[in-house]
């Protein structure tokens, strides 16, 4: 199985952050998915004046995303939506106009909250900017995280075993596949 460069984007700036916490056990665990978590935190709010000379953080960050070949959003909900930084990074690099980082770019959406439903809301949120983007996002399995806590995870920040852990090693290997399979699609297009 060929390994995918995949840009992680986490929508949490906290440092211990339960969201952080999933994509490093996602890097840990995928076997096939060279993983790389992509910092959305220095990126200076979208303001297209700036798009004559854009910010370091902007280029850096289109840099990355246009080298992957895949991106996963791992993300809270707040305020049963999107967090203002995550919507930020979709903004700049969606950017300049018709020059999108993420375009044609095999994505999938992994929502974690303490709540019930799992940040049900920013991972539809998530998926409605995809679609604008023209991303082929991961249909299943679907990953909305309820109930998860620190006690989810070991002194070194990883899933302990279990169900959470069970899953996420299923959404590594269908996320590698689904990436293989959009890879080859438009290979045989081209």
């Amino acid at each position: 199985m060929p390994s995918h460069k995949i840009a992680i984007i986490v929508g949490s700036l906290r440092k211990d952050s339960l969201n952080l916490k999933v994509a490093k056990s996602i890097c840990a665990f995928a076997e096939n998915l060279d993983c790389t978590i992509v910092e959305i935190g220095d990126l200076p709010l979208f303001n297209q004046d700036l798009e004559g000379t854009p910010p370091a953080a902007w280029v850096r960050f289109r840099q990355d995303i246009r080298a992957a070949d895949g991106v996963l959003f791992v993300t809270p909900e707040y305020n049963r939506g999107i967090p203002g930084v995550l919507k930020n990074a979709i903004d700049v690099g969606s950017r300049p106009y018709g020059q999108s980082v993420f375009f044609k770019k095999p994505g999938a959406i992994v929502s974690a909250s303490p709540g019930m439903i799992g940040g049900f809301g920013a991972n539809h949120q998530v998926r409605q900017a995809c679609v604008f983007l023209d991303m082929p996002v991961m249909q299943h399995p679907e990953a909305y995280l309820g109930q998860v806590s620190d006690a989810s995870f070991d002194e070194g920040g990883c899933l302990k075993d279990g169900d959470l852990k069970d899953l996420i090693r299923k959404l590594s290997e269908a996320f590698h596949d689904w990436v293989d399979v959009i890879i080859r699609a438009r290979a045989a297009l081209a």
